[in-house]
């Protein structure tokens, strides 16, 4: 079973949104730590009310493959978290892995894009659109 998959039943298990809410949060201190030279102008995510870095790392996995490595941080707790989720989704994956997932809809499933104000979807749907762009960018050859 995937991160994502695990996160799915979690959310599955909540009954309300209040404990979903801290369970979102819960999950963004799961983060892996993103060291002070990784908060900058290049890692930071654009179009997000919060401050969110994300630190991407192109790694070869076992069958020579290369995948993305993504680490994540933000000045909010709850942002936190859905950098969580989106780690869960992306991180670890071909770039043709991470442009065939329909993140939306996984968001949707989990029944955030009705739980978050305007704002926060918007940072959202930031940093799954500059995820998509690291991944259509390695495998175009701009990622070394």
């Amino acid at each position: 079973m995937s991160a994502i998959d695990d996160i799915r039943d979690d959310f599955a298990s909540l009954d309300d949104w209040e404990d979903r809410y801290r369970y979102v949060i819960e999950l963004g201190h799961t983060l892996e730590p993103l060291n002070a030279a990784a908060h900058n102008d290049a890692n930071k995510v654009r179009g997000c009310v919060s401050q969110v870095w994300l630190e991407c790392e192109p790694t070869a996995n076992g069958d020579g493959r290369t995948t993305l490595r993504y680490r994540g941080d933000s000045d909010s707790h709850l942002v936190r978290g859905l950098i969580a989720i989106a780690i869960a989704l992306f991180s670890d994956r071909t770039p043709e892995e991470i442009l065939a997932v329909d993140a939306h809809a996984a968001f949707r499933a989990l029944g955030l894009e009705q739980h978050l104000t305007p704002q926060r979807s918007n940072g959202v749907r930031a940093m799954i659109d500059r995820i998509r762009a690291d991944a259509a960018g390695l495998r175009l050859g701009a990622l070394s």
